[in-house]
């Protein structure tokens, strides 16, 4: 494992309620990569996610996540995990009796932010990140599902993460739209951030080509899909489809 390492994945076996959907993952991830998960729905590629933040937990391997080795860790110590993880979801999960402000105050001070100042000054920060610096006064139901999946990466960005983890954070979107958070996505990962986008839209990865791992049988593989293999699966799907 070389000092740019950021997550580390020796002889995982990753299970949910004692189901075994993936085995023997061995995987390295650098500082500042992009990297897509593909594969089927069931194929295991929200279950990767959620054994990187702990959600699921790791009984049998070795996995190094942000400096935390998931196989010693202590419950005491996932919240500090957790804090250098930013999540991004394809349901957006914000709290719709508040203004966008009061959503992403609602994380700071949940994460132990106490100064008024400086938690207005760290949400101006990160909606002007996802070029939403005007619309901290909006209820969530007055922005379009665009604007609202910006907010959630918004809220991902609030204690700084080393990693963003982003599990089809496009599927709610219309291409259009999608393209606009993949851009503000390479500008995280650009900007010294790690992020992991778990996804079945293979027009995004034509168009924003990064490294690719593949959910497939039971294990993770690195692929190198071409050109002529994106447009089949994407062909697969529109004829599915129709």
């Amino acid at each position: 494992m070389s000092l740019d390492t950021i997550i580390s994945f020796e002889h995982v076996n990753i299970k949910v309620k004692d189901h075994l959907v993936l085995s023997d993952v061995n995987l390295e991830v650098n500082k500042n990569e992009f990297i897509f998960v593909i594969g089927k729905v069931g194929s295991g590629k929200t279950s990767l996610i959620k054994t990187m933040n702990v959600e699921y937990p790791l009984d049998e391997g070795f996995a190094t996540v942000s400096g935390y080795q998931l196989h010693k860790l202590k419950r005491k110590d996932i919240p500090k995990l957790r804090r250098k993880l930013g999540i991004v979801f394809q349901d957006f999960q914000l709290l719709t009796d508040r203004t966008i402000h009061k959503n992403l105050e609602f994380v700071l001070k949940a994460t132990g932010w106490k100064n008024k100042q400086e938690i207005n000054d760290r949400i101006a920060e990160v909606l002007d990140k996802v070029n939403l610096g005007y619309k901290g006064f909006k209820m969530p139901h007055q922005l379009s599902g665009g604007e609202q999946q910006r907010v959630v990466i918004a809220r991902a960005l609030l204690n700084n993460p080393d990693i963003l983890l982003a599990d089809e954070p496009t599927g709610n979107l219309d291409p259009a739209t999608s393209e606009e958070i993949m851009d503000i996505l390479f500008d995280i990962a650009a900007s010294g951030r790690t992020v992991i986008m778990a996804t079945h839209n293979y027009n995004l990865i034509k168009k924003f080509p990064a490294r690719t791992l593949k959910c497939e049988d039971g294990a993770l593989i690195e692929t190198n899909l071409s050109e002529a293999d994106l447009d089949k699966l994407i062909q697969n799907i529109s004829d599915k489809e129709t």
